[in-house]
Formats: structure tokens, sequence, C-alpha cells
């Protein structure tokens, strides 16, 4: 038996975000909102004994957190948060699973809160040798929250939770004596809920058991209930509408630069850029202003990232040059290369080390060798290029038969003449060139120079006789 397990509520609707998309899975930070709280849960216990309540649109919300590894509850009819915890109850008791010792609860859309914070209060819950401990703040407004009521001032002990519709005129004339707020987050002696689960009652405008309950019932039959105040009130605030949820998301975006800065890497204006929680920087390394960095994305160091570029879950080297407005996908940069400006890196992509791809080239599932260059408005898609190759203004690698992709080969040391177009399946053999403006559709072999153009045809005078031509037509016209 574990000596503590972690509920997640997740089964709300979330109605005044106005959104077709169950709440909890709005992103912010990079990362929908309960993927947020289930890392933060997974640094106090195994996955295994993290449930998460599931209710409003349970199938997505399943699939999405399915491979985080943790464990789902069903709460099919949404009867508020003491009905969920009676779901978590019945679900010990069906499956045959032994309950822990202890359970936290967490709310599945407050995605700032800190496994620091979890602990504080997994350890004030201990120590205290409490059945509940409530996790509060002390916002500037607590209007709208419900209040916790400390049985004297400076006391750790709790005499109960007065929702704000249920304060009296004396209390609300006087807020600065309520401001402590019940963040919604919990420890519980388990047996303590369990026990008290089904003396909840209903008889409440919204016809729902609350959780909130539990506390008076607790301090009713004289076991202990605290209260651990949260070091800040963004970390255990949820988002109820789009504002707020922009408000969470700037936190984390504030928290990413400041954990970058921290190692050593240089942003400047850091407000204007968009960090996701994941990404990883190392020390040196300039990031400009109007930068996004995404996803699962690592910069190696003394690397330099202009401005306008936006990189989402790619590997970058160290002395990576990125000028302003690239954009890369899902792709790799070796050690020293240099890339854009307006470079357009789509998935599947492996830059080597020390190469070069200039203005307005573009790459997909293509790898181009250590110190190769593609310099000036080139497409080269489904291509291995080998090392030290030079590509031309204009070429084209032509992938695409309307049915089929088809790869081109490119070895090393190929001169490709600029606005060839190399029609795939093709290959051109190490030390080979191609003369600028062929259509290359057969394999070009080693050190061969490659040719596919109509020969020119120049015919002296006939510039002027066309003009003299029209000249004569138009006075012919009048």
């Amino acid at each position: 038996m574990s000596d503590f397990g972690i509920v997640v509520m997740a089964a709300g609707k979330g109605t005044r975000l106005k959104s077709a998309r169950p709440k909890v899975l709005h992103a912010v930070g990079g990362k929908a909102l309960l993927l947020h709280v289930i890392d933060a849960a997974r640094t106090q216990v195994s996955a295994a004994d993290i449930l998460v309540v599931v209710g409003h649109q349970a199938a997505q919300i399943q699939a999405a957190a399915a491979p985080t590894g943790v464990r789902f509850v069903l709460q099919p009819q949404q009867l508020g948060t003491g009905h969920a915890l009676q779901c978590v109850r019945d679900w010990y008791a069906e499956t045959g699973t032994t309950p822990p010792t202890h359970l936290i609860v967490l709310s599945g859309d407050v995605p700032l809160i800190r496994p620091e914070t979890i602990t504080a209060l997994r350890t004030t819950h201990l120590k205290q040798n409490a059945a509940m401990t409530i996790l509060t703040a002390i916002p500037p407004d607590p209007t709208g929250y419900g209040r916790v009521l400390r049985k004297q001032d400076g006391s750790e002990d709790v005499s109960g939770i007065v929702e704000q519709k249920s304060l009296s005129e004396d209390e609300l004339a006087t807020p600065e004596r309520l401001r402590e707020i019940n963040s919604g987050i919990y420890a519980f002696r388990t047996s303590a809920l369990f026990d008290r689960l089904g003396k909840l009652a209903n008889t409440n405008s919204a016809g729902e058991f609350y959780l909130t309950d539990i506390a008076a019932m607790l301090v009713h039959d004289e076991e202990r209930v605290v209260a651990i105040a949260a070091d800040s009130v963004d970390e255990v605030l949820g988002a109820n509408t789009i504002a707020e949820m922009m408000h969470l998301d700037a936190s984390f975006r504030e928290r990413s630069a400041a954990r970058l800065m921290a190692a050593g890497v240089t942003i400047f204006r850091p407000d204007t850029c968009v960090i996701d929680a994941s990404v990883q920087v190392s020390a040196d390394t300039v990031i400009e202003p109007f930068v996004q960095l995404l996803g699962a994305t690592t910069i190696g160091a003394n690397c330099r990232i202009r401005s306008f570029s936006v990189i989402e879950n790619c590997t970058i080297g160290e002395g990576v040059l990125i000028r302003n407005g690239c954009i890369l996908t899902d792709s790799t940069v070796g050690d020293g290369a240099q890339l854009g400006p307006y470079a357009h890196i789509r998935p599947e992509s492996q830059i080597g080390a020390r190469a070069h791809v200039g203005n307005f080239v573009e790459t997909k599932k293509t790898t181009l060798g250590e110190g190769s260059k593609a310099n000036h408005l080139a497409y080269l898609g489904d291509a291995t290029i080998g090392a030290g190759s030079n590509i031309g203004a204009g070429v084209i690698t032509c992938n695409y038969d309307g049915v089929h992709k088809h790869r081109t080969t490119i070895g090393d040391g190929v001169f490709v003449g600029s606005d060839s177009t190399l029609i795939a399946p093709v290959t051109l053999e190490s030390g080979s060139y191609v003369a600028a403006g062929s259509s290359i559709t057969e394999d070009v072999p080693a050190d061969a120079l490659a040719l596919g153009r109509a020969r020119q045809v120049t015919k002296a005078g006939w510039a002027s006789d066309k003009r003299a031509a029209a000249r004569l037509a138009e006075g012919n016209g009048r």
C-alpha cells in the first residue's frame, strides 16, 4: 500500500471558455493544462498512483493523457467535487485496488502548481497529523472564491470553509478579514475522507456534492483540519476564460525565459519571445526579440537565433546561426551551420555541420551533408546530399510525379548549376557537374558533366526586324 496517491480533477466542462475543446486540454506554455498538472504530480508519486477523474469529453482527455501512464476514473455525471471523490472511492472498491493511506487532490486546470508546493502540502499534512490539509492563497481581491476560516490568527488549524455566497453582510463589509481563499487543492487521510463521502448532501442551489463540506464534518468530529498558503496566487488559480488562460500562458513564458537566462542564455526582450516550458538552450546562446521556441526544441551553446524565427521540435547543434525569419520543424541542424534569412526547414530534414541553407531555400525530408551549400531560392525535397556539394540558385528536386514521391541522391563534391531541375528518382554521383539551366532525367556518373538543355540558336538582327515590322503595322493602322 502506497503512502500517497494523487487524484486530478478533470471532469468539468468549462462552459465560460465558450470552447468546444475540453477545458483541461487547452494549452498554456506549449502544453495542455492537464499535462502540466500530471507532470507536477509525477514528481511526487508514480504514474500508476495518479487517478485522473474524467467526465465531459472523457475519450479526448484519456487519449491525450494516456501516454503519461496515469489511470482514469469515470464520473459519468458531473455532480460536483464531492461526487468525483465518491467515484474515486468506488473505483478502488470495484477494481480491488487498495487505497493509499493519504490522497492529494489537484485540479486539472491549475497548470502553474509547482512540485515544491505539492511537497510542502504533503509535508505539512504529515507533520500536523491532519485529516485534511487545505492549500490556500491570499489574492488582492478574493471576491468569488470560498474563504478559509482559521481558528485564530497565525494558527494552522481551520474551523471551516465558507463559500462567497454564504458570507454574512458583516463579513462582506470587511473583506480584509477574510482574504484567504480555498485553492481546491487538498491532502486527506484517505480513511477520514472515504468515511464521510457518503454523508455529503446536495441540498444547494446547484444540486451538487461539495468536497468542501468534508472540512466542516471533520471539524465537527474533532479531526484536525489545517491550511498552508501557497507562495504565489498565480500558482493555484485556474483559468475560466480565454483571457485568464492567456494570463497563465504569460506566466509560463516568463518562467521559461527566466530559467534559460539563469542558465547563461541571453534573451533580448524576453517579453516578446514565446518559449515553451520544455525547451532547452545551452549557455552563451543569444535569442533576439520575437523568436518562438516551441515543443521539444534543444539548442546548443554559442548559437544566435535572430528575430522572427520559429523553431519547433528541433535539435540545434553548437555555434549555429539562424538568421531572421527562418521556420524549422521536426528537424536537426549540425554544429556551425548557417540558415536563412527566410529559410524553411520542413520535417525530417537534417542539416549537416557547417552547411549553409540560404534565403528562401526550402527543405523537406532532406539530408544536406557537412559543408554543403544551398544559398538561394532552392527546393530540396526527399533528397540526400553528400558533403561539400553546392546547390545553385533556383534548383528544384522534382520529387512528386502526381502519385508517388521519389528520391534524389547527390554525392560528395557535386556542383549543381543554377535553375536546374532534377527529375527524381535520379542520382548525381560524387564529383559530377550539372550545367546551369539543365533538366536532368538520368543518373550522372562520377566526375561527369551533364547538360540537359536545348542548343542555343542566335539570329542576328531578329530583334530590330521585329521592331521595324511593329512600327509599319502601327502606321498602316492609322
